[in-house]
């Protein structure tokens, strides 16, 4: 395996959208986001031909730049992509790999008054803008949206929210089940802001934003979980309520906000539901000693689409041995599962 960048097949470009409604979002986070789009072989040489798309998610603190990350012996997913269609053997897509980072990390792919809109920037400004800019088949039942993490509850929520503009989705480890994943971590950050910060999280944002990232034990685990409290829980002037108290306790009318968008809770709601049934394919996959128990939230999100009445043949489910990291050989796979069913 090069330890250097690989040819491709095909072809990434690299975009900067000029967005108006990440202007003057609540973070004062960039309006410009840059987008890459993959253009597959033979792409230029049938002028008239038209493909399907597919969007992809990063996961918590991921944005665009981190393509093009390499480890030993591992190919970035790009590459991995590329080499789908390089063979023939699938048929060709438009891939577009989306930022919606933000200064706590991630967006959720939500609209929040706590961080912005990202999902109607995905919605309504990415989407229309590939359709002008490249030969995509401008249809929902040609267009999935896939991501790992917060990328694959990205992907789930978004085609929930937006079944007019996403016909398929793969969700690979996404946050799923919080009951189980989510909970778990309360009393441990409980304690960490209390021994730390005197229980503060103004007192740990303020510190935190005054130093260098990760120089202290908890960063990450404290701002991940304050990221998605501004996107599950915020008031409409941006304050943002923490789903536990000082003892790691739950506070009810919080977790509320938080249930009301897990991906679970979401399918066995009636529009959702039907949003989820008007899917031409669901890919679900998770590894399954993942360490945030997202195996268990694989597992649930499978369930409750047999309870919506998603029909068995349009759904891949698989739980395969892997922890949360280092899966993204997955990827491809759902890609050119993806790839057959947005083509047929």
């Amino acid at each position: 395996m090069l330890p250097w960048s690989a040819e491709l097949a095909g072809r990434l470009e690299h975009h900067v959208i000029d967005s108006a409604l990440l202007r003057g979002n609540p973070l004062g986070d960039p309006h410009e986001r840059p987008l890459m789009v993959y253009v597959p072989p033979g792409y230029d040489d049938e002028p008239d031909r038209r493909y399907p798309s597919v969007y992809v998610l990063l996961g918590y603190t991921g944005h665009v730049a981190m393509w093009m990350n390499r480890v030993p012996f591992r190919q970035p997913y790009p590459e991995l992509a590329d080499a789908v269609f390089a063979g023939g053997d699938t048929p060709p897509v438009i891939v577009v790999y989306v930022d919606a980072w933000t200064s706590l990390g991630g967006s959720q792919y939500l609209d929040s008054p706590g961080t912005g809109r990202y999902h109607s920037y995905l919605r309504d400004e990415v989407v229309p803008w590939v359709d002008e800019h490249y030969r995509t088949i401008a249809g929902r039942d040609h267009r999935a949206v896939t991501g790992k993490s917060s990328g694959g509850y990205g992907a789930m929520v978004t085609a929930m929210l937006a079944p007019d503009v996403f016909g398929a989705l793969a969700t690979h480890a996404g946050d799923a089940l919080f009951e189980v994943s989510g909970r778990i971590a309360f009393p441990g950050l409980a304690r960490r802001l209390r021994d730390m910060y005197d229980g503060s999280y103004d007192a740990f944002l303020a510190d935190f934003r005054g130093r260098l990232a990760g120089t202290k034990e908890g960063d990450l685990e404290l701002l991940e979980m304050y990221a998605y409290a501004a996107a599950y829980s915020a008031d409409d002037d941006g304050k943002v309520h923490m789903p536990f108290d000082d003892t790691g306790a739950v506070v009810p009318e919080v977790w509320r906000r938080w249930l009301a968008r897990d991906p679970v809770v979401m399918a066995g709601e009636p529009r959702y539901a039907e949003a989820l049934r008007s899917m031409r394919a669901i890919w679900v996959d998770a590894g399954n000693r993942d360490e945030y128990f997202l195996d268990a939230g694989a597992v649930a999100f499978r369930r409750a689409l047999e309870a919506a009445g998603v029909p068995d043949e349009r759904v891949y489910f698989e739980l395969f041995d892997a922890g949360h990291g280092g899966i993204e050989y997955r990827y491809p796979l759902a890609l050119a599962w993806l790839a057959h069913r947005l083509t047929g």
